[in-house]
């Protein structure tokens, strides 16, 4: 942002009752490729502003109202978030929607593996992030004003039939494999069991904020893609996550000794995610990772689109990811219960 665009942001927040103290200074942080975000700095206070990209936007997408509204309703809950100050939907003050909330001093885990931590370490972080997991999956709906949060009926049937389209908006190439895994999961959608509830959409944890020296999670960031739906899209996009390679671009734990690490397995994580909500084991698990891959690839597709139209937050790491495409569909493939 230029200083003129601080300068109206500024006044702006001092309009919503926002105490800033001197010019804002800004720096934009070097994730989430969707909505841009940084972190503003005025006397001793810190912000955080997330913010729609520039350009044309696929409808429904780059939702930060819908990441204002989560997390505001969270704030009394179990589930940890960053306290939301305020939305702005007036795109003359920055050309776009964007939100404040406040900074949460807390360090970002990039790699599931945790290099340098101590195997008590790495077992405490994961079930830190299995009991924020469920945390969010039994929220109270009505009591957080969420009922309406999304639409009623098959969550899996909506999600392929949005996804898909999404996918074929940005489409810049014909995939295989990504034809054959939209057929798969449209023949093999699982019947409805009664669950619903709120879901964050993209659940991974390089999305969570932890303590800087501890396992407790203070945050949970990234909410855009958060809806009403089926528990264990969340679950099953774990799982899909430790599936990639290690390391910093895939970010995965595909051949890492786990057991050494003091790393639980798939199995494991899962049997203790079910503990922690009452449940029974999860039936046809692999169809759940499936269709985490065929969204992530989707959502790639879209990142590299944006790259190549010039919207991209960071096009160098957008057309790098977008490019992993043709892989995360041969993976769903592979994930696909046969």
């Amino acid at each position: 942002m230029d200083r003129a665009q601080l300068t109206a942001v500024a006044a702006w927040m001092r309009g919503q009752g926002i105490a800033v103290d001197g010019p804002l200074q800004a720096r934009k942080f070097d994730v989430g490729q969707s909505n841009p975000t940084y972190r503003l700095t005025s006397g001793g206070r810190s912000f955080v502003l997330r913010r729609k990209p520039p350009g044309v936007l696929l409808k429904s997408a780059h939702a930060v109202d819908r990441e204002f509204r989560v997390q505001r309703a969270l704030a009394a809950t179990d589930v940890p978030v960053p306290k939301v100050l305020a939305l702005c939907d007036d795109d003359a003050v920055l050309g776009a929607m964007f939100y404040v909330m406040e900074h949460v001093d807390g360090r970002v885990i990039g790699d599931p593996s945790m290099p340098g931590a101590t195997p008590d370490m790495r077992g405490a972080v994961l079930r830190e992030m299995n009991r924020v997991l469920a945390a969010i999956h039994c929220v109270d709906l009505a009591a957080t004003g969420l009922a309406d949060y999304g639409p009623p009926g098959n969550y899996y049937e909506r999600q392929l039939g949005r996804w898909t389209k999404q996918y074929r908006a940005s489409e810049t190439g014909k995939v295989a494999a990504m034809d054959a895994l939209i057929l798969w999961l449209g023949a093999h959608l699982p019947p409805e069991d009664g669950q619903r509830t709120l879901i964050h959409g993209d659940y991974r944890i390089d999305n969570l904020l932890f303590a800087p020296d501890g396992a407790e999670c203070r945050a949970v960031l990234d909410w855009e893609l958060s809806t009403l739906g089926h528990p264990y899209a969340d679950l099953a996009g774990v799982i899909m996550q430790w599936q990639l390679p290690p390391g910093p671009e895939g970010r995965g734990l595909a051949g890492v000794d786990r057991a050494a690490l003091g790393l639980p397995s798939d199995a494991a994580f899962v049997a203790d995610y079910c503990n922690l909500r009452g449940l029974d084991e999860i039936p046809a698990f692999g169809f759940y990772v499936a269709f985490a891959f065929f969204r992530m690839a989707a959502i790639l597709q879209g990142v590299k689109k944006r790259a190549l139209d010039g919207n991209a937050s960071n096009p160098d790491k957008a057309l790098r990811l977008g490019s992993f495409v043709p892989r995360f569909a041969e993976l769903g493939l592979e994930a696909a219960p046969t």
